[in-house]
């Protein structure tokens, strides 16, 4: 495969982050290496600032976009206005600037866009409601409702949530793409039809 130069980077807090966006490329028929679009997995919100250092004027003068949780997002403003990016530290510049904020998570997006049958169906054909169920009859997640223990259930074993984040964007109907996530993959290229 002929790759061409990288242009852009995608910083993303984790790896589920990366195989959502990845899965959700192919699904729409891009090649993002191809486009000159790499995702850099970046091991938490709070290390996106090394990879603005690392790719973006600073470093490398690649276009940086991004994907965020909530409870980052004050970080990455802060390492997006360091860096020159962003005028002040305001999280409500994060999307002008490409970098787009998931509710709490990317799982609670792709939770919420599917909805929790769709979810446990997905969790069904995985192999794992056995385990779902033994999950949701421990006292720690017995008052939550399913919405947060499948969030919390994805998070419970290595790999799982990398696991899922391809095959719950598999299961996304296309006209249901979490906001975050169809915003993020228009800055970097149009959806079709978007």
């Amino acid at each position: 495969m002929d790759v061409g130069p990288l242009h852009t980077v995608v910083l993303v807090e984790g790896l589920s982050d990366r195989a959502a966006v990845e899965t959700l490329a192919r699904r729409l028929g891009r090649d993002l290496d191809a486009e000159g679009v790499g995702i850099r997995a970046m091991g938490g919100g709070t290390s996106i600032g090394r990879g603005v250092v690392e790719h973006g004027p600073q470093g490398a003068g690649r276009r940086l976009t991004g994907l965020v949780d909530r409870r980052e997002a004050g970080s990455v403003a802060r390492a997006l206005h360091r860096a020159g990016l962003l005028a002040e530290p305001a999280v409500e510049r994060l999307a002008p600037a490409g970098f787009f904020v998931c509710g709490e998570d990317l799982e609670d997006e792709l939770v919420r866009a599917l909805g929790v049958p769709a979810v446990l169906e997905v969790v069904e054909r995985a192999g794992e409601t056995g385990l779902w169920r033994t999950f949701c009859s421990q006292p720690a997640h017995r008052d939550r409702d399913d919405a947060s223990r499948l969030r919390r259930f994805l998070g419970t074993r290595a790999g799982r949530k990398i696991r899922y984040g391809t095959l719950l964007v598999e299961a996304l109907p296309l006209g249901a793409v979490p906001r975050p996530l169809a915003d993020l993959l228009d800055t970097v290229g149009p959806l079709p039809g978007g």
